[in-house]
C-alpha cells in the first residue's frame, strides 16, 4: 500500500504542479470574469462524465470483480475487460453525440449570451475528451490492479502539459485575443485525451492484457459491473457532484454575487484539490486493489486493517493541510493567480472561498477511503444512498448560506456534507464487520491535532513576523515560501516527537515491518 501510494503521490504531485502552472496561464489570459466563467462551464461537463464514467463509476466496479475474475481465471478476466471497454466506447460514442445535438437544438430554441454561447461551443469541441479519458481511467484501473501504478498516475501530466502548450501557443506564438484563445485549448484538450490512452497500451500489454473490440455482455462478471456501476456514479463521485451544484448555483445567483462567482469556485476547487488529489486520491487508489483482494478472500479482518490506516493516514495529512491552506490562502493565491486580468479584488474573494472549501480536506479524504471499502465487498447501495443524502443536504444549506457567506458558503456546505456521509458510512461499516477501530483512530486524532496545534502557533507566528512588509508579488512570495517551509517543518518535527505512527510509515523506519500492507 505504502509503495504504490508513493508512486502515485509523487507523479500526482508533479501532475498537480503542472495544474497549478496551468491555472496561472489561465488566470493571466482569461482572468475570472465571464471568460473564465465559460471556459471552466465547458469543461465541466466532459469532465464531470471522466468522473461520472472513468475514474468513477466504471473504474470502480470493473477494480474488484475483474481482481475477482483474475484470481480464478486470467483468461476470462482478460475477456471482461475487453467486453467493458469495448462496451463504455460504445455507449459513451452515443451520449457524445446525443449531447452535441442537444447543445445545437438549445442553441437554437434559446438564443444565447456571449457568455453562454462560448461556453456551448468548448462543451462541443471538448466533448470527445469524455470519450478518451473515461476510456483511459478504466485502462488505469486495469493496470492498478496488476500493481502497476506509474503510467495511471502519469496521466494527467500529459493533459495538463497540453493545456498549457495550448494556451502559450495561442496566446504568445499566434496574439490571439482570449476569446479566440479557448478554442486552441479546447483543441489540445481533445488531442491529449488520444494521448494518454496511447500511453498506457505498452504497459497494459506487459501484463498479458491487449484490448481489441469484443462484446460477451452477458457473462456473470459483466452483469455484475453493471449492478455494481449505477449506484457508484452517485457514490464515488459526490464531491464533484456538490461542486457541481456549487457552481450552477453561483451562476444562478451571478447577479447578486458576481457573474465572476463560477470562476473564484474553480480557482479554490483547484487548489484544495491539491492535497486532495496528491494524498487522498493517491492513497485510495493505492488502497483499493489492495481492498479488493483481501475482499475476494473473505480476509474481512484484514480489509478492514487495511481501511484503519487509510483513515488513520488521511487525518495524519489531511489535518495539518487544512490550517496550512487557511494561513497561506491569499499570499498564496496572490502568487499563483494576481496577474494579467486576474486583480486584488479576486485575490481575495478566492482566498475567502478557498479557507471554507480546506475546512472539508479531512472529510474529502475519507470519503475515498469509506467508499472503497464498501466497493471492495461489491456494496455499492450505501454509499449511493450517502451521497444521495449528501447532495441533498448541500442544495438546502448552499441555499442558506450563499447569503451571508458568499461562494464562501457554498464551498461551507460541501465541506459540512462531505463529513456527515463520512459518519454515516463509518458507522454502517462498523456495524456489518466489527473490527475494533477507535483505538488506533483516537491515537492518530490526538497525536496529529497536538502537532497541527504546534504547527498553528509557529505560522501565526510567521504571519506576525512578515505582516509588516509590503503587499506585492515579492513579499507574498516570501510570505507564501515562509509558511510552507516553517509549518512542514514544525508538523514533521512535532510528529517525531510524538513518535506518529504514521510518519513512521511515510519515510519507511517501521520496524514492525509485519504491520505494514507492501505491494
Amino acid at each position: 500500500m505504502i509503495r504504490g501510494f508513493k508512486q502515485i503521490a509523487g507523479l500526482t504531485f508533479i501532475s498537480r504542479i503542472l495544474g497549478m502552472l496551468r491555472d496561472m496561464v489561465f488566470a493571466y489570459f482569461f482572468g475570472a470574469d465571464w471568460l473564465m466563467t465559460a471556459w471552466t462551464m465547458g469543461f465541466k461537463i466532459p469532465n464531470l462524465a471522466r468522473r461520472l464514467f472513468g475514474e468513477g463509476a466504471a473504474s470502480a466496479s470493473v477494480i474488484p470483480i475483474y481482481s475477482e475474475e483474475l484470481e480464478k481465471d486470467p483468461d476470462a478476466a482478460r475477456r471482461l475487460a475487453r467486453s467493458v471497454v469495448t462496451v463504455l466506447a460504445v455507449f459513451l460514442t452515443g451520449v457524445m453525440l446525443l449531447a452535441e445535438l442537444l447543445i445545437v437544438v438549445y442553441a437554437l430554441i434559446f438564443p444565447p449570451n456571449e457568455g453562454t454561447r462560448l461556453g456551448l461551443n468548448l462543451a462541443a469541441i471538448m466533448m470527445p475528451f469524455m470519450v478518451c479519458i473515461c476510456i483511459a481511467a478504466v485502462i488505469s484501473g486495469l493496470l492498478n490492479v496488476h500493481r502497476h501504478f506509474l503510467a495511471p498516475a502519469a496521466v494527467p501530466i500529459v493533459l495538463n502539459i497540453a493545456i498549457i502548450a495550448s494556451s502559450l501557443l495561442a496566446g504568445l506564438k499566434l496574439d490571439l485575443p482570449p476569446e479566440q484563445q479557448v478554442y486552441v485549448v479546447a483543441i489540445g484538450v481533445v488531442i491529449a485525451g488520444l494521448l494518454q490512452i496511447a500511453m498506457q497500451m505498452g504497459p497494459l500489454r506487459k501484463h498479458g492484457l491487449v484490448l481489441r473490440p469484443l462484446w460477451e455482455t452477458h457473462s456473470p462478471a459483466f452483469r455484475r459491473i453493471l449492478l455494481l456501476m449505477g449506484p457508484m456514479v452517485l457514490g464515488l463521485t459526490v464531491t464533484q457532484i456538490n461542486t457541481l451544484a456549487d457552481d450552477l448555483i453561483a451562476l444562478a445567483f451571478g447577479k447578486y454575487l458576481s457573474w465572476g462567482a463560477v470562476s473564484k469556485l474553480y480557482y479554490a476547487q483547484r487548489l484544495y484539490q491539491f492535497p486532495l488529489g496528491v494524498l487522498g486520491i493517491s492513497l485510495a487508489t493505492a488502497i483499493f486493489p489492495e481492498l479488493s483482494s483481501e475482499a475476494a478472500k473473505g480476509a474481512y479482518d484484514r480489509m478492514m486493517q487495511v481501511v484503519s490506516r487509510g483513515l488513520r493516514m488521511s487525518i495524519f495529512v489531511a489535518v495539518p493541510a487544512t490550517v496550512g491552506l487557511i494561513l497561506v490562502a491569499r499570499p498564496l493565491i496572490a502568487v499563483l493567480f494576481e496577474h494579467g486580468r486576474f486583480t486584488a479584488a479576486d485575490t481575495g474573494s478566492t482566498a475567502w472561498t478557498l479557507s471554507f472549501y480546506a475546512i472539508g480536506l479531512c472529510g474529502f479524504f475519507s470519503q475515498q477511503i469509506l467508499i472503497r471499502a464498501f466497493y471492495s465487498t461489491k456494496d455499492s447501495k450505501v454509499p449511493a444512498i450517502t451521497a444521495a443524502g449528501a447532495v441533498a443536504v448541500n442544495v438546502v444549506l448552499n441555499l442558506i448560506l450563499i447569503w451571508p457567506l458568499g461562494t464562501g458558503g457554498l464551498a461551507l456546505s460541501t465541506a459540512v456534507c462531505s463529513y456527515l456521509q463520512v459518519i454515516v458510512l463509518m458507522i454502517v461499516l462498523k456495524k456489518k464487520h466489527p473490527v475494533e477501530m477507535a483505538e488506533g483512530l483516537r491515537i492518530t486524532i490526538v497525536k496529529t491535532g497536538v502537532a497541527t496545534a504546534v504547527m498553528t502557533c509557529a505560522g501565526i507566528g510567521v504571519l506576525m513576523f512578515t505582516g509588516p512588509m509590503p503587499v506585492s508579488l515579492k513579499y507574498d512570495l516570501i510570505r507564501t515560501g515562509a509558511l510552507v517551509v516553517v509549518c512542514a517543518g514544525v508538523y514533521t518535527g512535532a510528529s517525531a516527537v510524538l513518535k506518529s505512527e504514521m510518519l513512521m510509515l511515510l519515510i519507511g523506519r517501521r520496524k514492525r515491518k509485519t504491520e505494514i500492507i507492501e505491494n
